[in-house]
């Protein structure tokens, strides 16, 4: 075997090689030869086939598979001795169109290699941690949300104010014609969630049941309906009921509705409080994590393959048209290409290859106590958290995700120890969002 390899650009590569026909031709003769002994041709016993009948019968594709099988061989010998580390797949090139010529099967594959990755000084960023606790306030915000959530109505003879659910019908015109997702028959609005437009939910507000009314809002430039986006729209609305909330009591059965056994009040509001800690604990942890692993990216310096980047942005339109055809879109209408994800793809590759470094360079990879601590405290949230413990053992693909979260929060950790690392005050209320419940 001959091997030569060039530089293209300051990752991409091409390796050239060449491999005496006679091993093609010596490998062809020794297959065609077991083959013998088991091809079955009508008119002659097992093994005793003519060679000459199994070569013109079964020759070429032989041939086919030696000559792909060596390539394959070659090409990885080649890239040992050369010590290289491939990213992505390589491009097989024939020499020539005329392969054989001199006696040599003569084939390049172009490739990226993994680039070299510098780490810049991590002591020089400063990474800001909530300091956050869950007060009295806090638990009581929880509780009102919880009887939200067990709201009744009754009708009411006011007009429609914020808080009210409202029933409707309405339909939307742009420029005389209805639009897609534009009309609807006795729908619920819930005025003040915010989960219609302001001028929607404005246009509603001091209605009478009965009453109809005409007007105008313009979709944001931003709107998720694209085919809507910033455009003008005229709608006709008819009210036909206003119900007010009715919040129910927080006793003994409101208690037992959210699962306290013994409808003790109190007892509730701790597992609340209980659940609340948790909850901020975890988003102190992400909001850590986020400028950890940012910090991360930004000071490590490298080329990032563009093998790797594309064959994620494959990847990920997949995911995504087929989470799309589970909720029910038909294929042919989820209209999306790998282009469409390059950009977060570069983000999650390059990303992953600075992880990669770190976690080469100091010895941060997954311990099985970290996995099954993360598999235990995972596992508390059913109501058999040993069952769930021993399922995810029972294969080991099951534990990927875990041990990929120990690595993540194993680099987080050695990045933190790196890093300035200053404690902010905040609230809880402010942590959570308003989205929060």
């Amino acid at each position: 075997m001959q091997t030569s390899l060039e530089t293209l650009g300051t990752l991409e590569r091409r390796l050239n090689v060449a491999v005496p026909l006679t091993a093609i031709e010596s490998e062809v003769a020794k297959r065609l030869a077991r083959l013998a002994k088991t091809v079955k041709v009508p008119g002659f016993r097992p093994g005793k086939v003519p060679m000459r009948m199994v070569a013109q019968q079964y020759g070429q594709q032989v041939r086919s598979d030696v000559v792909s099988d060596t390539v394959q061989a070659t090409f990885n010998d080649a890239v040992r001795d050369q010590n290289l580390r491939i990213a992505g797949y390589p491009r097989i090139e024939p020499a020539s169109a005329s392969p054989g010529a001199g006696g040599l099967l003569e084939f390049s594959a172009v490739f990226e290699v993994y680039p070299e990755i510098r780490l810049g000084d991590l002591s020089t960023v400063t990474i800001l941690r909530p300091l956050a606790e869950v007060g009295p306030a806090d638990v009581e915000s929880t509780i009102e949300v919880l009887r939200k959530q067990r709201a009744t109505y009754a009708p009411a003879a006011h007009p429609a104010a914020h808080g009210d659910r409202v029933i409707v019908d309405f339909s939307g015109r742009i420029d005389g014609v209805e639009f897609q997702g534009g009309q609807a028959k006795d729908f619920a609005i819930d005025l003040g969630e915010g989960r219609m437009l302001p001028e929607f939910e404005a246009a509603v507000t001091g209605m009478q049941a009965g009453e109809s009314r005409l007007f105008r809002l313009t979709f944001p430039a931003d709107y998720h309906g694209k085919d809507v986006a910033g455009k003008d729209a005229e709608f006709t609305l008819q009210l036909h009921s206003v119900s007010t909330p009715l919040l129910p009591e927080v006793d003994a059965e409101f208690a037992r509705a959210f699962g306290v056994a013994s409808g003790d009040v109190g007892e509730l509001k701790s597992e609340i409080e209980a659940n609340l800690r948790l909850e901020l604990k975890r988003k102190v942890e992400s909001k850590v994590k986020e400028q950890a692993l940012s910090a991360l990216r930004k000071m490590a310096e490298f080329a990032i393959p563009r093998s790797l980047v594309e064959g994620e942005a494959q990847a990920m339109a997949q995911r995504m048209a087929a989470e799309l055809h589970e909720q029910g879109m038909k294929p042919e209408d989820v209209k999306l290409g790998p282009e469409m994800f390059l950009a977060r793809a570069e983000d999650r590759v390059a990303l992953g290859l600075a992880l990669g470094e770190v976690v080469r360079l100091h010895g941060l990879e997954a311990k099985p106590e970290q996995v099954k601590a993360l598999v235990q405290e995972a596992a508390q949230t059913y109501e058999q958290p040993d069952a769930v413990v021993r399922w995810h053992y029972e294969k080991a693909e099951r534990l990927n995700e875990f041990e990929a979260l120990a690595v993540e929060r194993n680099v987080v950790d050695w990045v933190l120890g790196q890093a300035r690392v200053d404690d902010v005050p905040a609230s809880f209320a402010d942590l959570m969002g308003p989205a929060r419940g």
